[in-house]
């Protein structure tokens, strides 16, 4: 589930200690045609011009908005997922096939590489993300980066699978489980957003009633890496989540709400489930209520 990179370093044959850890994923018995796959998310630009300036040896481009998204609001939100078939379509293009296991990073301490770590998770794909707090904890420690744009994979066969209705859920599912009070709602924009004080994406600020705040960074340490499974675990048993339990991740559109889903599971909490929307979708309709302030508020 979290690969250690100097394991990776020594599997790229770019560094020493062969026999580093690997973490405690079975990806670390990865096979030859293993991919690492480099996550970008650039809201206000192109995903390739970071890649470009330096990426892992061998690691393919992986682009959030084109990749691993459908168009704004033709689903839930501003990131629905793709369609099944284009999904496959797209992890084929990168070489991705049903048996090949994939090493999942970002630049930004992983929040943006659990998005491909989710989508490949719950379709029971073998994934794992790097324990990676930036580029250059890799290049401190010895290990080199590529420059140039992406280029071509060797197609490989991703078989086309839907999205598990277990694992994903829409606005009147979320509503419903606030009200009976079945699940936790867990928020995981910055607390200013959470709190409606400011709101530069979205049109409208503030949280789901009965959503609790639960800012993504709170996964990671003060060096940008992630904390251990221990201190996750406290983290989200404080914040309501238990084993076993109901527990929905939202965000502003389905981005960060991925990586703390990866947290919980690597805190032994269990998956969780994900609200596709996420905030974007929730206030697509002008008659849901909305809370402001630092509490959860009383479901509606």
């Amino acid at each position: 589930m979290l690969i250690d990179r100097g394991w990776l370093r020594a599997r790229l044959d770019l560094g020493s200690g062969a026999d580093a850890e690997a973490g405690d994923s079975a990806a670390a018995d990865a096979a030859e045609d293993l991919v690492v796959a480099d996550v970008r998310w650039a809201p206000q630009g192109d995903a390739r011009e970071g890649y470009a300036h330096g990426h892992l040896p061998g690691a393919v481009c992986v682009d959030v908005d084109a990749d691993l998204a459908a168009p704004a609001f033709e689903g839930p939100g501003r990131h629905p997922l793709p369609s099944p078939a284009a999904f496959a379509a797209t992890m084929s293009r990168l070489g991705i096939g049903d048996r090949t296991p994939v090493i999942a990073y970002d630049d930004v301490g992983g929040w943006v590489a659990a998005r491909l770590w989710w989508m490949l998770r719950v379709l029971d794909h073998e994934v794992a993300l790097l324990d990676l707090p930036s580029l250059e904890a890799w290049t401190a420690e010895d290990g080199a980066l590529e420059t140039g744009p992406p280029r071509a994979a060797a197609p490989a066969a991703f078989t086309r699978a839907p999205w598990p209705s277990d694992r994903v859920v829409d606005a009147a599912t979320v509503r419903r489980a606030l009200r009976e009070r079945s699940a936790v709602l867990l928020d995981a924009r910055s607390p200013e957003r959470y709190r409606g004080e400011t709101e530069q994406i979205d049109p409208v600020a503030g949280h789901v009633p009965g959503a609790v705040s639960a800012e993504w960074a709170g996964n990671l340490d003060e060096e940008g890496g992630l904390l251990d499974p221990g201190a996750l675990r406290r983290r989200y048993e404080a914040l309501g989540a238990r084993p076993g339990g109901e527990t929905i991740a939202s965000c502003g559109s389905g981005i960060t709400a991925s990586f703390a889903l990866f947290a919980m599971e690597r805190a032994g909490l269990g998956l969780g489930r994900l609200y596709e929307g996420s905030w974007s979708d929730w206030i697509s309709d002008r008659s849901r209520p909305v809370a402001t302030g630092p509490d959860p508020g009383e479901p509606s």
